[in-house]
């Protein structure tokens, strides 16, 4: 928990809240695709260096890492994301995307100013309240929307170049009041995985079709058969959920295909589930293929995975907690698990094979974007129309709609307030009793040969 003598958090500066809003427009207007976020990676590591943090740049591709030192201390890493969506924006902002077909859709932009914010708000302390003592490391993430961003800045020596860190913050826009937050218990997002799968026919004239294997009932009678990997398969209170996103085949109506491409989306808050669901794709998949006589197996491949993301139960009760000092009870809300997904787990004990902290605490938060005008509205719809399910956000755009659009001039001050304050309550939770510094007291960030000793 945090100590008694926890300060208040401090407003934004106004220095530091009109710099972060630039900074925020800016990147709305120019988003960049995973894998291709170079102008945006140097904003941030430009914006870093000035405020002096020594930073890395190109890791993992275009991950970029500060790190700020301020005295004996634990370490703690802050992570946003640098990449867009494959969107046409539809908000009608003033400052909507200028590049065509591509849109900051999931809050991203907001991210990664709240992230610049903060950090200036860590290196510029407001005078007589230095803060707690330790090493603060910032992360600017590529690819986080194809989740291979995160193994990749830490397969390319992340930890090794920064100092392993005692724990991982992010924060994530989500549905709820602008100026709330909002903290779980157990698991915050789904794991999953991405599967591509092609089933093998034997083409032909779409007139003779005795004379062809054909792929596209194949996949047809497959994705029908998938549905009930879920409804007949799965415990009705273990979540999970699968889908067939993407089913291509052919070019002609008069011609029957060779091959049919399938896209699938397994999601589930444990390893278990996502390995149960893996194996039901293949073996359906695979089942149909047989009973259709197609000429060779279906091939798989695993185009992109994550861990269900379970933050640390001691420390996301202390942040939590920080999070109530600073605003109030009443601006911290109770979250729910969500079948959503990401990579940031990889920065903690699920990616221990790729850096060795397996000790590495998780924090994570949900950040509110709507403004009360849309929130109310959403009420209203809610308590005057019948509705499935219990979310009260219905006529809201979500994350990854073309009308995502945050409101900003409350949600930007409050990530910025939030990533501060989480900080500094996580170097006191950290701080051994008595001493300064965190894993032993190392006043340097630990190096994967420390850690793993």
């Amino acid at each position: 928990m945090t100590s008694p003598g926890a300060p208040p958090a401090p407003p934004v500066g106004r220095d530091v809240l009109r710099s972060a809003l630039e900074l925020y427009l800016d990147l709305h207007l120019h988003p960049e695709l995973s894998g291709a976020e170079e102008r945006t990676a140097g904003r941030l590591a430009d914006w870093l260096a000035r405020d002096g943090y020594t930073v890395t740049r190109g890791i993992g591709g275009h991950g970029v890492a500060g790190v700020l030192r301020r005295g004996p201390g634990p370490t703690v890493l802050l992570r946003g994301e640098l990449d867009a969506l494959p969107l046409a924006e539809e908000t009608g902002l003033r400052y909507a995307s200028t590049v065509p077909g591509v849109m900051h859709a999931c809050g991203h932009d907001l991210h990664l100013a709240a992230l610049a914010g903060a950090a200036r708000a860590l290196a510029r302390p407001v005078r007589g309240r230095a803060g707690p003592a330790g090493t603060i490391v910032v992360v600017g993430q590529p690819a986080e929307e194809t989740l291979q961003g995160a193994r990749a800045m830490l397969a390319d020596g992340l930890y090794e170049r920064c100092g392993t860190p005692d724990a991982a913050l992010a924060q994530h826009t989500a549905p709820l009041p602008a100026g709330t937050v909002a903290h779980g218990r157990g698991p915050l997002l789904a794991g999953s995985r991405a599967l591509d799968a092609v089933l093998h026919g034997t083409g032909g004239h779409a007139g003779a079709p005795h004379l062809t294997v054909d792929p596209v009932v194949a996949a047809a009678a497959a994705v029908l058969r998938l549905q009930a990997v879920v409804s007949r398969e799965t415990a009705p209170a273990e979540q999970a959920v699968l889908t067939v996103g993407r089913l291509r085949a052919g070019e002609r109506s008069n011609v029957v295909p060779d091959r049919a491409e399938l896209g699938l989306s397994l999601r589930a808050f444990s390893d278990a589930t996502l390995a149960r669901l893996d194996e039901a794709v293949r073996r359906v998949i695979t089942a149909e293929s047989e009973a259709s006589r197609c000429p060779e197996p279906p091939r798989f491949d695993l185009v992109s995975s994550s861990p269900p993301l379970v933050p640390d139960a001691a420390l996301a009760e202390a942040v939590g907690t920080g999070h109530a000092e600073a605003f109030g009870a009443g601006r911290v809300a109770r979250w729910t698990p969500a079948t959503a997904t990401e990579d940031f787990a990889w920065f903690g004990p699920a990616g221990a094979a790729l850096h060795g902290g397996e000790d590495v605490r998780l924090a994570y938060w949900m950040l509110g974007t709507v403004s009360p005008a849309q929130w109310r509205a959403a009420q209203e719809t809610q308590e005057t129309q019948e509705t499935r399910g219990t979310q009260r956000n219905g006529m809201v755009p979500g994350n990854h709609s073309p009308a995502f659009a945050p409101e900003v001039r409350t949600a930007l001050p409050t990530g910025i307030q939030a990533l501060t304050r989480a900080v500094e309550t996580t170097l006191r939770h950290l701080a051994p009793p008595g001493g300064e510094g965190g894993n032993g007291g190392q006043s340097q960030p630990r190096s994967r040969a420390s850690s793993a000793a």
